[in-house]
């Protein structure tokens, strides 16, 4: 691919930027009153966990694990573990830091396996949130950096379509879906 999709931007870099300032303010007090530990969920938090960190002050571990549901693909399924988080959980709060919360799936889960290996705490924090209806049974994150996108596959900040353009700085929507959606 040479030229970007025939997409439209949905969140600018700047209000992606203002998002990631909210978000680490919202997250700050767990590093200033814990042993904490940032744990993204790869490859989609690649982004979010390098943009958020660099915003915290103060001494924290970062980590990463890779669980996916997507596999390149825009529909989700399965979810699969591809690789464990590394450090030790036992007494620590962990930040679980992802991309997007779209069906809560991955997010929960990870969350849940840090929970089982005995985090002392365990929050949820994501860049943006999918405008959407879902399962009452999975609870929005702990944080979010205040932005949302409509209910269509975005790509961007750490997003994928077919495994490219995740270093984009901004959010974008295919423009066939967008229009299927109603526009942005």
């Amino acid at each position: 691919m040479t030229g970007l999709p025939d997409a439209d931007e949905l969140i600018s870099a700047a209000a992606i930027a203002a998002g990631f300032d909210h978000l680490a303010a919202s997250v700050q007090p767990l590093i200033d009153a814990s042993d904490c530990l940032l744990l993204g969920v790869l490859n989609g938090a690649m982004f979010p966990m390098v943009h958020l960190a660099e915003r915290l002050n103060g001494d924290f571990l970062m980590d990463y694990c890779h669980a996916t549901r997507y596999r390149g693909e825009q529909v989700g399924a399965v979810l699969e573990w591809r690789e464990k988080p590394h450090f030790d959980f036992a007494g620590r709060t962990v930040v679980v830091v992802d991309d997007i919360f779209d069906e809560g799936t991955t997010l929960h889960a990870v969350a849940q396996y840090c929970r089982d290996a005995g985090a002392a705490q365990v929050v949820t924090a994501v860049m943006v949130i999918k405008e959407r209806s879902r399962d009452s049974a999975l609870a929005l994150p702990d944080f979010d950096a205040g932005l949302t996108v409509p209910d269509v596959y975005v790509f961007g900040c750490g997003m994928d379509l077919n495994e490219r353009w995740r270093h984009l700085p901004a959010i974008y929507g295919l423009r066939d879906a967008l229009a299927e959606h109603g526009g942005t």
